[in-house]
């Protein structure tokens, strides 16, 4: 009944800090709230005494998260820019675990160097959920909110390598920088190469057997669906690849191969619900998990300190603050370099005025919020040492992580709003004209596809049928043409008959199957980005799950 209940109330906190988020007088991100209300709960009355175990929490919330994520990830926005992710999700992760795990050492001398590498290592991925939450829909400019989401599917996995060599360090008292770079390639690969193995495995079994018919249910093809980042991580993790990885890998496979399979769309529409419903729980899971965690680190540590002298206490806020304050230095030094980099080479293909933008660089540096990765990955740190005695310094690093979990949150919620007052927004999105080209392209498909439909029917229609089918053509065909016209989606009709309402309908789902082809080739042809094509297939699929089932109603 315990573990009943406390499920219960973490499922209630949820749902109430998106109610409470509406109804506050003053816009705060729901991250924010979640943490608020998780702290809330640790009042005696209500605490319902959860155990954070790190391995329990990293295969349970952080698989569904980074498969979601790398399912939504465009994926030709990542390959451009691939260059800049990778220097951010390596290079910047290998400099801050030497540069902040030495500086952490030389703050804190109680902290050995192998266990400040191992504080560093869980510093250095960022959180995109919690960017996304804080900045607002489309408020960070798009180029930059791709690399930066794109930084934090990467950088998860590199940061918990590097945590992972920093402990074996620490336990052993061994570290060879040829061993770990050969092992990191080997675990990076071979979790990537796992999940899209695993990703295309299960589109290969559910095209050929889960989706036979359009009248089957889709709940167990949607099940097995969400049961595919757990198999990518667990798997990897037994075969000490990264599940980090193998479930974000999973996530873009089935990317492309989801839409690509001749599948039912009610599959699609039930599947694309209950993600949009998971990632909401199992975010504010989190963030929730994450508040109950803050008041018995952060508020005993403080307590305690200041039980022997306000220097004490004031010493570890110090610390706190001087371990963000390096990891800012590094993030905004690297963005800006990397950056400076860049405008070189711009202005040496006769680029004028290529110079590195400060707003960006500091946008880019405030964005670095870390979450819920770092706390499990401190968590994680092992008690004692093989020979029993505790692990020195290890309090003191849970402590430093969870402060800069908070204070990078709150340094976001200020600085964001500041920093992007004043950037200019786009009047269409940033995707506007591919996505008015595709619909033009997707219509006239479509009109192609009724006119073949009705070429073929005629042939076999007598006179008056084929008036009648000439009729119900004509009709069909004009809502592709006002679309054309106007671009606009409205496919109301009007029929008379039982004959032409089939008709109708069999040409209308031949439109639709054209459309959506049209639009799949568009995309592997580079030509859309992933988002304009989940937009627009999503409205094909729902125009043809109301229309399919409104034919089954009254046939």
């Amino acid at each position: 009944m315990d573990i009943l209940f406390t499920v219960l109330i973490l499922l209630l906190a949820v749902a109430v800090s998106g109610i409470v988020t509406r109804i506050m007088p003053v816009k705060l991100p729901l991250p924010l709230v979640q943490i608020g209300i998780g702290a809330l709960l640790t009042f005696p009355l209500v605490n319902p005494h959860v155990t954070f175990d790190p391995d329990i929490f990293m295969a349970l919330f952080i698989p569904p998260l980074l498969f979601a994520d790398g399912w939504r990830m465009p994926k030709r926005e990542f390959f451009m820019q691939r260059r800049a992710i990778l220097m951010l999700a390596l290079g910047l992760v290998l400099l801050t675990v030497v540069a902040v795990g030495y500086f952490v050492h030389w703050l804190v001398p109680q902290i050995s160097l192998p266990v400040a590498f191992a504080l560093a290592a869980v510093l250095s991925p960022t959180d995109a959920v919690a960017l996304s939450a804080i900045a607002g829909k489309d408020r960070i400019p798009a180029q930059l909110m791709h690399i930066l989401e794109g930084e934090a599917l990467m950088n998860d996995a590199s940061g918990l390598v590097a945590l992972k060599f920093a402990v074996a360090a620490a336990l052993t008292g061994y570290f060879s920088l040829r061993e770990a770079a050969i092992s990191f390639v080997l675990i990076a690969a071979g979790g990537l190469a796992l999940g899209a193995a695993i990703g295309w495995i299960f589109s290969f079994v559910s095209e050929r057997f889960l989706n036979v018919t359009d009248d089957g249910d889709p709940a167990p093809g949607v099940v097995l669906t969400l049961l595919i980042p757990f198999a990518a991580y667990l798997f990897a993790e037994h075969l000490e690849v990264s599940g980090v990885l193998a479930a974000v890998s999973a996530g873009m496979t089935m990317n492309y191969t989801s839409v690509a399979h001749k599948g039912p769309v009610s599959t699609r529409v039930r599947a694309s619900s209950t993600w949009s419903m998971i990632e909401f729980v199992f975010n504010g899971m989190v963030f929730t998990l994450l508040g109950l965690q803050f008041p018995g680190i952060l508020g005993k540590a403080l307590l305690d300190a200041h039980h022997t002298s306000n220097a004490q206490m004031l010493r570890l806020l110090g610390y706190i603050a001087a371990v963000l304050a390096a990891l800012y230095a590094m993030r905004f030094g690297w963005v800006w370099l990397l950056r400076w980099i860049a405008s070189r080479n711009a202005a040496r293909h006769g680029v004028a005025n290529a110079v590195p933008g400060l707003r960006t660089v500091a946008i880019t540096t405030v964005a670095g919020v870390r979450g819920a990765v770092t706390l499990a990955g401190v968590l994680s740190l092992p008690i004692a040492l093989a020979n029993g005695t505790p692990l020195p310094g290890r309090d003191s690093a849970i402590f430093i992580a969870t402060g800069v979990i908070l204070a990078s949150l709150l340094v976001a919620i200020v600085g964001l709003p500041l920093l992007l007052r004043g950037v200019r927004r786009a009047a269409q999105g940033p995707h506007a004209a591919e996505e008015r080209a595709a619909r033009i392209q997707a219509a006239q498909a479509a009109i192609r596809a009724v006119d073949a439909v009705h070429e073929k029917v005629s042939q076999e229609l007598e006179e008056a049928q084929a008036a009648h089918a000439a009729d119900t053509t004509a009709r069909v065909m004009d809502i592709y043409r006002r679309r054309l016209a106007s671009l606009d989606a409205d496919r109301d009709r009007s029929a008379n008959a039982r004959r032409s309402d089939a008709l109708e309908l069999e040409m209308r789902l031949a439109a639709m199957r054209a459309e959506r082809a049209t639009l799949l080739a568009l995309r592997n042809g580079m030509q859309i980005n992933d988002e304009t094509l989940a937009k627009l297939m999503r409205e094909v699929d729902l125009s043809e799950t109301a229309l399919t089932t409104r034919g089954r109603n009254r046939g």
